[in-house]
């Protein structure tokens, strides 16, 4: 019979495994393989004068290797604004893009940089004629990754905003409403910039429900929402008080003059303009599923689209997981948030798996949950999430390390850190701990592996 200790380091493995083949599927040379140019383009790529290749966001710099190396001489120039760091950690087996240049920036808070980004990126729209194809590569993080700003807001009071909303507990779909309004690029107007000039955006998908025009705060596509929206979300978490007064002044500016709003669906700006889903959470989900089988689990993706606070999604899984008979692999994908009111460190895949740990607590059988972020980064740590099972907590008390204390001052980080040890094996921590990948390169949100047997 296999000991539990031995029982538990192989489910790991297993859902470490599983991860991973979830993540191999939503890189940048599989969910290019099969992108039908004749079909999405306006026209053969041969027909035009230029195509100038754009990008922004986590998966933008792999898309731009393979954009490469697939279009090679018809590919007339570019570039692309991904987070500071991304060029070291370029993975050897994808391509790496070499006459499309890499603009590093801040996420997910925007600098100077991401301002300059956007600025250029602006101005190259502009310079494309109506023989040439701008095609843009958009994919999450590109809000603050490629951004400059309407009104008379500064760069330091735009960050304000963007730290009060990150920690409001407000989903993406709500940030990125208030984020696109205060935007010169986003909510549309990257189209707006490129004017007569054939647009295709390639999007992979960072947002629960893959509404193109949330990814990225839409810079290609129309904006169903108004700055009226923006004032609500605002008001909603508490925050338009604390706001910039430019922020508010710019937002009721807009509200009094429709000529300063977003264009949507109606303004005619997006005529020649295609925008196309390549890369979505579902999709990895599937390639985890396919992999879970493999290993002989009975396998049920349950969602691909969760919500919620963290801490009781967590809660929710194992309740779940401990209800599955036999040997089963739960397998659920979206993003949840986290409310800040501690001083700890940590995101919503290690406060998930925090808060899964104490309730999987004297579990009557061996169970496993991982939650990771697929981009490789979860909140301000350099892990991806965690993975813990039914011994998790248990074990972190007899070290003297009480759980219920980490979750209330929204410390997962570190309570992942202590529980689980620094040993890695294949990149994650045996017996509980930190999911630590790096940076993979895509991003379509969090997936979540729940084994039991």
């Amino acid at each position: 019979m296999i000991e539990p200790a031995s029982s538990r380091r192989a489910l790991i493995g297993d859902a470490e495994a599983i991860f991973r083949a979830g993540l191999r599927a939503v890189q940048a040379d599989r969910l290019l393989a099969d992108v039908d140019w004749i079909s999405w383009a306006h026209r053969k790529l041969s027909d035009y004068d230029r195509v100038i290749v754009v990008g922004m966001g986590k998966a933008s710099m792999a898309l731009a290797g393979e954009i490469e190396r697939r279009l090679g001489d018809r590919m007339t120039s570019g570039f692309v604004a991904v987070p500071e760091g991304h060029p070291d950690s370029f993975p050897s087996e994808l391509s790496r893009p070499h006459r499309i240049a890499v603009m590093e920036s801040a996420h997910p808070v925007p600098d100077d940089r991401s301002v300059q980004a956007a600025r250029r990126m602006l101005d190259v729209a502009a310079s494309c004629g109506p023989e040439d194809l701008l095609l843009v590569l958009i994919s999450g993080g590109g809000s603050s990754l490629c951004t400059d700003f309407a009104g008379d807001i500064s760069l330091s009071e735009a960050q304000d905003t963007f730290h009060l909303l990150l920690e409001s507990g407000a989903d993406i779909r709500a940030v990125n409403t208030v984020r696109k309004h205060l935007s010169r690029i986003g909510g549309g107007r990257l189209a707006v910039a490129a004017g007569g000039t054939d647009v295709l955006a390639l999007v992979v998908s960072d947002v629960v429900g893959d509404d193109l025009s949330v990814i990225a705060s839409g810079p290609t596509v129309p904006d169903p929402t108004t700055a009226k929206d923006a004032v609500a979300v605002l008001r909603q978490f508490d925050l338009w008080e604390a706001v910039a007064p430019s922020v508010r002044t710019h937002l009721s500016d807009v509200m009094e003059d429709s000529s300063l709003e977003t264009p949507d669906a109606g303004s005619g700006y997006f005529k020649r303009v295609r925008t196309e889903l390549l890369g979505t959470n579902r999709l990895a989900l599937e390639a985890c599923a396919r992999e879970a089988g493999r290993r002989g689990y009975a396998v049920e993706i349950r969602s691909s689209e969760l919500i919620g606070e963290a801490r009781d999604v967590g809660r929710d899984l194992v309740g779940d997981l401990l209800e599955a008979k036999g040997k089963r692999c739960l397998l659920w994908g979206g993003e949840t948030t986290v409310t800040v009111t501690g001083d700890g460190r940590g995101g919503r895949n290690q406060e998930l798996a925090l808060s899964a740990a104490l309730a999987l607590e004297g579990a009557a059988r061996p169970v496993v949950l991982l939650s990771g972020g697929t981009d490789g980064r979860d909140g301000p740590t350099p892990a991806a999430g965690g993975v813990v099972t039914d011994r998790t907590a248990g074990e972190a008390r007899e070290g003297g390390i009480e759980p219920e204390a980490y979750l209330a001052r929204n410390d997962a980080y570190h309570f992942l850190k202590r529980a689980g040890g620094l040993e890695q094996a294949g990149g994650v921590q045996r017996a509980g701990g930190l999911l630590i990948t790096g940076p993979t390169h895509t991003n379509v949100m969090d997936l979540q592996v729940g084994i039991v047997c």
